[in-house]
């Protein structure tokens, strides 16, 4: 299987999610393997439609593998860590991406920063789920109309939502770094991205968490 792709429908267009950090060997593959993990785990295997989940860092380390401790986070929550190779975040990645989601307010301005109308698909990952959390599932067409359909609706009425729910503090958007940590805050990190992501892949999906 290519790269964070999730085999398609016939005639389906690609939604891409990029994740973006400062490597793209710790929060970004962490963030990048455990969306496509809880895609597939939500969805039973493939999804209805075409997804593409990818990582780069504005920094990147340029295929270099990813932290040992990044890995060793994956597994614990049962996600593939294999195959691995960093990237710099480049203007043709940009381009490509439906949904940007990055770690910190400073990615999200670099990424801003870099042009191609990038502003109303470019979020931190922490206030894309505050605005979906707002967001009325009914709202959303449904799986069947293609993933691509509700992942494009969903985009678009988080960044209408964008000026209305603010953080509740500057850090309540921030993903921190782990680098050079112990595995015990790249633990934490792992289950603050995992939480952060539960709500989005709801969103996305229309499946909640299996029990």
């Amino acid at each position: 299987m290519a790269r964070g792709h999730l085999p398609a429908a016939a005639g389906t267009e690609a939604f891409r999610i990029l994740h973006v950090s400062t490597g793209n060997v710790c929060r970004s593959p962490i963030t990048e393997r455990l969306t496509r993990h809880a895609l597939a785990h939500r969805l039973g295997g493939p999804v209805a439609g075409d997804l593409i989940v990818e990582s780069a860092g504005t920094w990147g380390h340029e295929g270099a593998p990813m932290e040992a401790n990044a890995a060793a986070v994956l597994a614990d929550f049962g996600a593939d860590a294999s195959g691995f190779t960093g990237r710099e975040l480049l203007d043709e990645h940009v381009i490509r991406a439906d949904l940007v989601l990055t770690a910190t307010r400073d990615h999200r301005a670099q990424v801003i920063s870099m042009g191609h109308s990038a502003g109303l698909r470019t979020f931190t990952l922490k206030e894309f789920t505050r605005l979906v959390r707002a967001i009325d599932p009914a709202t959303l067409p449904p799986l069947d109309d293609g993933m691509g359909e509700r992942a494009r609706t969903l985009v678009r009425a988080a960044a209408a939502l964008r000026g209305w729910l603010l953080a509740p503090s500057p850090d309540a958007d921030e993903v921190y770094d782990p680098y050079g940590a112990p595995i015990t805050f790249f633990r934490s990190i792992g289950d603050e991205i995992n939480q952060a992501l539960e709500p989005v892949v709801t969103a996305l999906t229309g499946v909640t968490t299996p029990r």
